[in-house]
């Protein structure tokens, strides 16, 4: 893992195109509505038949944000009107309760994420009546992973503590660019020193971790300005930093179309800006962890890759194991045992579903034992840039070069470019590869290769 990145440009150009994230397999396009709340209530109740059950951990949305940042594609509400989250909470109420009665006595939870929208949109008071609801119903381990995403502009060093008071010990903090052109140019006005009061009262109150985001292919971006940007950023020395490529889907995301077509920088610009990016953070002692992630050596992220515990989930990366994941709140994803379950993404429709004492279930998927197969082979790839045959073989029953023949040849020509290196034993991505394993894990798919459009996905790069 120690192996330097090698950014080849001919090959991001070919296989940088449109591809998932793959924080699930199959992808959230593929569940369906004949999955509804009472096929995962029966998951729920049953995840401890036999007394295997995994660890549990908790995903709240929190879709509120006071402000819209125009290049956003999450699922939230832009309100001022805070009387819009005092009900929401009594609705999540609602749905904690209902969980809680499925899943029966085993209720420890060792990870937790509050994602949005901007959790920290909520009151004080109303962030510590979230998680007292919480901890009524659930049983939170100590030393488990507790993370929140932050908006610095709304968050001062004594929110910071308070959010260490409530529990949380990892913060994630977006950025995404502080060039004030670009900043104007998203409609986020974000300044460095409160950016940099809130990670130094992260480290004064005990926070385990701290993550920076940052995006690159933004409108107006410079490699001159972005170079500042990261300058900045590794000065203040965050445990992670996520990196992600700026998605410009005006068709599909509303907001973004307030951004102007010229405005946006050129594709050798943006692959100008990516190897800038990664040169800077491996210069500052960030080891690259996969699709979009870099953490410093000593990190849980890091420390778990080499250990081969990292795993993948809808929140990224973690460090934490393979668990079940409940999903809280508007459009939520959770997954027990072999199945994923997706919230309503409306207000309406999510509270009306509560308001009948029904969990709140869009749709979902029970996976069967193909996708199981393919989901350990693309975790895998994707948090160790290998996989193992004979593991895969052993674990799912299966002769894996006969299972996967047609991968196999995909795989043979991705070697003659250096992608990968392929044995008898052992499917690797190569140093050359490691950025663009998105596309390797794509070779996997059976959804994508029985023709499954691509143009909804973000691009690779």
């Amino acid at each position: 893992m120690s192996d330097k990145l090698i950014i080849d440009a001919d090959l991001i150009r070919k296989y940088g195109g449109n591809g998932p994230r793959y924080t699930s397999y199959p992808t959230a396009d593929r569940f369906v509505e004949a999955f509804d709340a009472e096929a995962y209530a029966q998951w729920l109740k049953n995840r401890n038949v036999g007394g295997f059950a995994r660890p549990l951990g908790l995903y709240v949305h929190l879709p509120f944000c006071g402000t819209i940042c125009y290049y956003c594609a999450c699922n939230k509400i832009v309100t001022k009107d805070h009387g819009r989250s005092a009900k929401y909470l009594k609705y999540l109420q609602r749905e904690i309760r209902l969980l809680a009665e499925r899943l029966g006595e085993d209720r420890a939870v060792s990870q937790m994420h509050w994602g949005g929208g901007t959790p920290t949109f909520l009151a004080d008071a109303e962030l510590a009546e979230l998680m007292r609801m919480l901890h009524s119903e659930f049983d939170f381990a100590a030393g488990g992973e507790y993370a929140i995403e932050v908006d610095p502009r709304t968050v001062t060093p004594e929110r910071v503590e308070l959010l260490a008071r409530l529990g949380f010990n990892r913060i994630s903090l977006g950025v995404q660019d502080f060039n004030p052109e670009v900043q104007r140019a998203i409609h986020r006005i974000q300044g460095f020193e409160e950016t940099r009061a809130v990670i130094g009262a992260a480290r004064a109150h005990g926070f385990r971790s701290v993550n920076v985001d940052l995006i690159y292919g933004l409108p107006k971006q410079t490699l001159e300005g972005f170079e500042r940007t990261l300058g900045l950023v590794t000065g203040c020395s965050p445990d992670r930093v996520a990196l992600y490529s700026y998605a410009h889907l005006p068709a599909q995301f509303k907001p973004q179309r307030r951004i102007a077509e010229a405005d946006m920088p050129a594709p050798e610009t943006k692959l100008r800006l990516l190897t800038a990016a990664i040169d800077r953070l491996e210069s500052a002692g960030y080891t690259y962890i996969g699709m979009d992630h870099f953490a410093k050596p000593d990190d849980d992220l890091a420390l778990a890759q080499r250990q081969g515990r990292l795993t993948r989930n809808f929140q990224g990366y973690s460090s934490s194991g393979d668990s079940d994941i409940l999903g809280l709140g508007v459009s939520a994803i959770g997954t027990v045992g072999p199945a994923y379950a997706q919230n309503f993404r409306t207000l309406d429709e999510y509270y009306a579903t509560l308001d009948h004492g029904v969990l709140p279930v869009m749709r979902g998927i029970e996976l069967n034992a193909d996708d199981l197969l393919r989901r350990a082979v693309i975790q895998a790839l994707a948090c160790h840039f290998e996989v193992s045959k004979e593991a895969i073989s052993i674990a799912h029953l299966v002769e894996f070069d006969r299972v996967f023949a047609l991968e196999m040849e995909d795989l043979k020509r991705m070697e003659q470019e250096s992608l990968v290196t392929l044995n008898d034993e052992w499917i690797s991505v190569t140093p050359r590869g490691r950025l663009i394993v998105r596309a390797v894990c794509m070779v996997f798919d059976r959804y994508l290769r029985a023709g499954r459009a691509r143009a909804s996905y973000s691009k690779v790069i």
